[in-house]
């Protein structure tokens, strides 16, 4: 029986990640998911992929607070809330791959910080409710959009299909290395490739597309050290076209009667299209 394994959110995109017994579901992801966003000064959105350091700052929520550690030097760290001020409404042109995006600033406190962690200039933003980014048409619908992922408001992998791949390297990778949302158990490997649409308990996701991997994933999030594995082996098997593919992208069927929140222990259930 296929069963929700493991929760993640990234509340700030590109950072450490935190794992949760239970999440609420909304169209741009579940509950806190990559709302907050790093940008150079121009705007443009700042991934491991241009500054790996990025790995080592790893956020938890306390309280109504938001606290990003700096696991490279004991005792430094930041704190923010979740919600900002009501009256915090001035936006600023951000930009995420080819989405511009209005976005709040966090606080100049807050910049200061991690200009100083990524020991580059930089900015923290918040993706306000009133910005709607649209998720590309050619895979989902109208009414679905997304924070600052990449892509997608869910990304789901599956143990089965980590496990395969580890039995093909040299030194097993662990699932956050990929940074996906929801991981689910008691599959046959790269069986997701095959899902269109699902439940996880009473919640009702449809699929978009397979997800195509980039050099993050040769990052060890405990290090920050990049190297060359797990992209190089998953490129020799799961290249299709110019991508190497690792999980599933998915929306919350949100129109579908159902339920809001996910927990561990979900039964997963293949739906009819």
């Amino acid at each position: 029986m296929p069963l929700l394994t493991k929760i993640f959110i990234y509340p700030i995109k590109s950072l450490g990640g935190i794992a949760l017994s239970e999440s609420e579901l909304t169209r741009q992801g579940l509950k806190y998911d990559r709302r907050w966003m790093l940008v150079d000064l121009d705007g443009m959105f700042l991934t491991q992929r241009s500054n790996s350091k990025m790995a080592l700052l790893q956020p938890r929520i306390e309280g109504e607070h938001l606290i990003v550690e700096d696991r490279s030097i004991s005792g430094s760290s930041i704190s923010f809330p979740l919600n900002l001020a009501k009256d915090h409404a001035s936006t600023i042109w951000t930009k995420v791959w080819d989405d511009e995006c209005d976005a709040i600033p966090v606080s100049t406190e807050v910049d200061r910080w991690f200009s100083e962690a990524l020991q580059m200039p930089c900015q923290l933003v918040y993706m306000p409710e009133s910005t709607n980014r649209q998720v590309d048409l050619n895979y989902a619908k109208p009414v679905d959009i997304t924070s600052f992922s990449d892509g997608f408001p869910y990304l789901i992998s599956t143990e089965s299909s980590l496990k395969d791949l580890n039995s093909r390297l040299e030194t097993p990778v662990g699932i956050e290395r990929f940074r996906p949302n929801l991981v689910i158990s008691d599959t046959l490997p790269w069986d997701e490739d095959n899902w269109k649409a699902f439940a996880l308990g009473n919640a009702h996701f449809y699929s978009t597309k397979p997800c195509g991997r980039c050099q993050v994933i040769t990052i060890d999030p405990q290090t920050a050290v990049v190297g060359k594995e797990p992209l190089q082996t998953l490129a020799t098997f799961r290249r299709q076209g110019n991508k190497v593919l690792f999980g599933l992208n998915a929306c919350w069927d949100f129109q579908h009667a159902g339920g809001a929140l996910i927990k561990l222990g979900d039964e997963l259930s293949l739906q009819a299209n």
